[in-house]
Protein backbone atom coordinates (compact mmCIF):
# COMPACT_ATOMS: atom_id res chain seq x y z
CA UNK A 1 0.00 0.00 0.00
CA UNK A 2 2.74 2.22 0.71
CA UNK A 3 4.23 2.06 -2.98
CA UNK A 4 1.04 2.94 -4.07
CA UNK A 5 0.84 6.33 -2.46
CA UNK A 6 3.98 6.99 -3.40
CA UNK A 7 2.90 5.40 -6.98
CA UNK A 8 0.25 8.00 -6.69
CA UNK A 9 2.37 10.95 -5.05
CA UNK A 10 4.57 10.74 -8.52
CA UNK A 11 1.41 10.20 -10.48
CA UNK A 12 -0.35 13.27 -9.21
CA UNK A 13 2.64 15.84 -9.01
CA UNK A 14 3.30 15.02 -12.96
CA UNK A 15 -0.20 15.77 -13.73
CA UNK A 16 -0.23 18.53 -11.76
CA UNK A 17 2.79 20.25 -14.15
CA UNK A 18 0.91 18.95 -17.15
CA UNK A 19 -2.85 20.96 -16.18
CA UNK A 20 -1.07 23.60 -14.96
CA UNK A 21 1.04 24.43 -18.20
CA UNK A 22 -0.83 26.95 -20.71
CA UNK A 23 -2.25 24.71 -23.42
CA UNK A 24 -5.07 24.58 -25.76
CA UNK A 25 -7.48 23.47 -22.52
CA UNK A 26 -6.43 26.30 -20.74
CA UNK A 27 -6.99 29.19 -23.31
CA UNK A 28 -10.32 27.41 -24.44
CA UNK A 29 -11.39 28.13 -20.56
CA UNK A 30 -10.18 31.16 -20.65
CA UNK A 31 -11.91 32.05 -23.79
CA UNK A 32 -15.31 31.16 -22.51
CA UNK A 33 -14.86 32.70 -19.56
CA UNK A 34 -14.34 36.40 -21.21
CA UNK A 35 -16.81 35.63 -23.88
CA UNK A 36 -19.91 34.02 -22.10
CA UNK A 37 -19.15 34.12 -18.29
CA UNK A 38 -18.89 31.52 -15.47
CA UNK A 39 -21.83 29.08 -16.17
CA UNK A 40 -20.19 28.41 -19.66
CA UNK A 41 -16.94 28.23 -18.79
CA UNK A 42 -17.71 26.18 -15.64
CA UNK A 43 -19.26 23.60 -18.16
CA UNK A 44 -16.07 23.55 -20.38
CA UNK A 45 -14.21 22.58 -17.28
CA UNK A 46 -16.22 19.67 -16.20
CA UNK A 47 -15.96 18.41 -20.23
CA UNK A 48 -12.31 18.83 -20.29
CA UNK A 49 -12.19 16.69 -16.56
CA UNK A 50 -14.02 14.17 -18.19
CA UNK A 51 -11.82 14.04 -21.52
CA UNK A 52 -9.68 12.94 -19.01
CA UNK A 53 -11.34 9.69 -18.23
CA UNK A 54 -11.33 9.31 -21.90
CA UNK A 55 -7.68 8.94 -22.18
CA UNK A 56 -7.55 7.16 -19.15
CA UNK A 57 -9.70 4.38 -20.05
CA UNK A 58 -7.74 3.48 -23.23
CA UNK A 59 -4.66 3.63 -21.63
CA UNK A 60 -5.85 1.00 -19.20
CA UNK A 61 -6.97 -1.24 -21.94
CA UNK A 62 -3.90 -0.40 -23.64
CA UNK A 63 -5.67 0.75 -26.39
CA UNK A 64 -2.87 4.00 -25.93
CA UNK A 65 -0.33 1.77 -27.50
CA UNK A 66 -2.16 1.39 -30.94
CA UNK A 67 -1.98 4.98 -31.27
CA UNK A 68 1.25 5.51 -29.68
CA UNK A 69 2.93 2.39 -31.89
CA UNK A 70 0.70 3.39 -34.93
CA UNK A 71 1.73 6.24 -37.26
CA UNK A 72 -1.86 5.76 -39.03
CA UNK A 73 -3.94 6.11 -35.87
CA UNK A 74 -2.01 8.64 -34.51
CA UNK A 75 -2.03 11.13 -37.68
CA UNK A 76 -6.24 10.66 -37.34
CA UNK A 77 -6.30 11.95 -33.89
CA UNK A 78 -3.49 14.51 -34.81
CA UNK A 79 -5.25 16.31 -37.63
CA UNK A 80 -8.93 16.14 -35.86
CA UNK A 81 -7.58 17.64 -32.88
CA UNK A 82 -6.21 20.48 -35.39
CA UNK A 83 -9.37 20.68 -37.46
CA UNK A 84 -10.59 21.60 -34.09
CA UNK A 85 -8.77 23.87 -32.93
CA UNK A 86 -8.02 25.90 -36.07
CA UNK A 87 -12.30 25.95 -36.44
CA UNK A 88 -12.02 27.33 -32.96
CA UNK A 89 -9.19 30.21 -33.84
CA UNK A 90 -11.14 31.45 -37.25
CA UNK A 91 -14.20 31.91 -35.48
CA UNK A 92 -12.15 33.86 -32.74
CA UNK A 93 -10.27 35.72 -35.68
CA UNK A 94 -13.77 37.01 -36.89
CA UNK A 95 -14.82 38.55 -33.65
CA UNK A 96 -16.39 41.88 -34.11
CA UNK A 97 -16.48 45.07 -31.40
CA UNK A 98 -19.56 44.74 -29.67
CA UNK A 99 -22.12 47.28 -28.77
CA UNK A 100 -22.70 49.21 -25.56
CA UNK A 101 -26.12 46.92 -24.97
CA UNK A 102 -23.75 43.99 -25.80
CA UNK A 103 -20.81 44.98 -23.01
CA UNK A 104 -23.59 45.70 -20.52
CA UNK A 105 -25.16 42.55 -20.96
CA UNK A 106 -21.29 41.40 -20.20
CA UNK A 107 -21.61 38.79 -23.69
CA UNK A 108 -19.02 39.58 -26.04
CA UNK A 109 -19.38 36.66 -27.75
CA UNK A 110 -22.60 35.77 -29.58
CA UNK A 111 -25.62 33.54 -28.13
CA UNK A 112 -24.60 31.54 -24.74
CA UNK A 113 -23.60 28.06 -25.50
CA UNK A 114 -26.10 25.48 -23.74
CA UNK A 115 -24.02 23.67 -20.84
CA UNK A 116 -24.19 20.64 -22.99
CA UNK A 117 -22.46 22.57 -26.02
CA UNK A 118 -20.12 24.44 -23.85
CA UNK A 119 -19.21 20.35 -21.83
CA UNK A 120 -18.76 19.08 -25.66
CA UNK A 121 -16.47 21.98 -26.18
CA UNK A 122 -14.32 21.37 -23.14
CA UNK A 123 -14.59 17.76 -23.75
CA UNK A 124 -13.07 17.93 -27.83
CA UNK A 125 -10.55 19.98 -26.95
CA UNK A 126 -8.76 17.89 -24.61
CA UNK A 127 -9.86 14.79 -26.06
CA UNK A 128 -8.51 15.37 -29.67
CA UNK A 129 -4.60 16.41 -28.19
CA UNK A 130 -2.56 14.37 -29.24
CA UNK A 131 -0.07 15.40 -26.75
CA UNK A 132 -2.00 14.60 -24.37
CA UNK A 133 -2.89 11.33 -25.70
CA UNK A 134 0.80 10.60 -25.54
CA UNK A 135 1.00 12.18 -22.02
CA UNK A 136 -1.37 9.73 -20.72
CA UNK A 137 0.23 6.50 -22.25
CA UNK A 138 3.39 7.93 -20.94
CA UNK A 139 2.54 8.63 -17.78
CA UNK A 140 1.04 4.81 -17.01
CA UNK A 141 3.98 3.09 -18.91
CA UNK A 142 6.74 4.86 -17.11
CA UNK A 143 5.28 5.78 -13.84
CA UNK A 144 2.58 3.09 -12.90
CA UNK A 145 3.85 -0.26 -12.13
CA UNK A 146 1.91 -3.07 -14.22
CA UNK A 147 1.76 -4.89 -10.87
CA UNK A 148 -0.52 -1.94 -9.20
CA UNK A 149 -4.20 -3.84 -8.98
CA UNK A 150 -6.52 -2.02 -12.29
CA UNK A 151 -8.65 -0.87 -9.64
CA UNK A 152 -6.04 1.56 -8.35
CA UNK A 153 -4.75 2.81 -10.84
CA UNK A 154 -8.93 3.62 -11.56
CA UNK A 155 -8.37 5.43 -8.63
CA UNK A 156 -5.22 7.47 -9.94
CA UNK A 157 -7.61 8.51 -13.02
CA UNK A 158 -10.56 9.24 -11.00
CA UNK A 159 -8.10 12.02 -9.41
CA UNK A 160 -6.69 13.38 -12.41
CA UNK A 161 -9.78 14.18 -14.05
CA UNK A 162 -11.43 15.45 -10.48
CA UNK A 163 -7.89 17.78 -10.10
CA UNK A 164 -8.42 18.56 -13.96
CA UNK A 165 -12.17 20.07 -13.78
CA UNK A 166 -11.70 21.42 -10.26
CA UNK A 167 -8.48 23.50 -11.66
CA UNK A 168 -10.00 24.65 -14.65
CA UNK A 169 -13.11 25.45 -12.70
CA UNK A 170 -11.01 28.03 -10.64
CA UNK A 171 -9.58 29.61 -13.35
CA UNK A 172 -12.91 29.94 -14.72
CA UNK A 173 -13.95 31.54 -11.50
CA UNK A 174 -10.90 33.72 -11.53
CA UNK A 175 -11.48 35.19 -14.75
CA UNK A 176 -15.31 35.37 -14.47
CA UNK A 177 -14.75 38.09 -11.37
CA UNK A 178 -16.87 40.85 -12.04
CA UNK A 179 -13.37 43.40 -11.58
CA UNK A 180 -11.25 41.02 -14.03
CA UNK A 181 -13.87 40.39 -16.55
CA UNK A 182 -15.34 43.94 -17.23
CA UNK A 183 -11.39 44.84 -18.14
CA UNK A 184 -11.16 42.55 -20.66
CA UNK A 185 -14.69 43.07 -22.18
CA UNK A 186 -13.82 46.56 -22.94
CA UNK A 187 -11.22 45.07 -25.35
CA UNK A 188 -13.27 41.82 -26.02
CA UNK A 189 -12.82 41.51 -30.02
CA UNK A 190 -9.30 42.09 -29.55
CA UNK A 191 -8.87 39.33 -27.07
CA UNK A 192 -10.69 36.88 -29.10
CA UNK A 193 -8.68 37.56 -31.83
CA UNK A 194 -5.57 37.45 -29.98
CA UNK A 195 -7.00 33.66 -28.61
CA UNK A 196 -7.54 32.81 -32.17
CA UNK A 197 -4.18 33.56 -32.94
CA UNK A 198 -3.44 31.23 -30.32
CA UNK A 199 -5.37 28.59 -31.41
CA UNK A 200 -4.16 29.03 -34.72
CA UNK A 201 -0.83 27.82 -33.19
CA UNK A 202 -1.71 25.43 -31.38
CA UNK A 203 -3.55 23.86 -33.93
CA UNK A 204 -0.02 24.74 -36.70
CA UNK A 205 2.08 22.78 -33.36
CA UNK A 206 -0.28 19.73 -33.58
CA UNK A 207 -0.01 19.28 -37.13
CA UNK A 208 3.78 19.45 -36.22
CA UNK A 209 3.72 16.48 -33.71
CA UNK A 210 5.53 13.94 -34.05
CA UNK A 211 5.31 10.36 -32.46
CA UNK A 212 8.91 9.43 -30.63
Amino acid sequence: MENHWLEFAQVAGAHLLAVASPGPDFAIVLKQSIAHGRRTATWTSLGVGAAILLHVTYSLLGLGLLIRGSELWFNVVKYAGATYLAWIGVQSLRAKPRSGEEMTEGNTGGATPTARAAFATGFLTNALNPKATLFFISLFAVIVSPRTPKLIQAGYGAWMALATAAWFCLVAFLFTQASVRRTFLRHGHWIDRVLGVVFLGFAVSLVLARLR
